[in-house]
């Protein structure tokens, strides 16, 4: 694994990082990895789903077939 430094980080945010790791009962570093781990999954979804291939379904045929299996319920 590697060990990043961050420098110049305001004082407002190492505040507030630090109240949200003791919330969630977790070290400072462990509840900023945990955050940095799930931005860049979040950033690299997009490109994800720009990949996924374009099947043309319309959505009101998606919508219809939702309501209609919710009305079977």
């Amino acid at each position: 694994m590697r060990t990043l430094y961050l420098r110049n980080v305001p004082d407002e945010v190492a505040e507030r990082l630090e109240r949200l790791a003791t919330q969630a009962g977790l070290p400072l570093s462990a509840f900023a990895v945990r955050e940095l781990s799930e931005a860049s999954r979040r950033a690299n979804a997009a490109s994800q789903l720009a990949a996924l291939p374009d099947l043309a379904v319309p959505t009101d045929s998606i919508v219809a077939a939702l309501g209609s299996e919710r009305d079977e319920r």
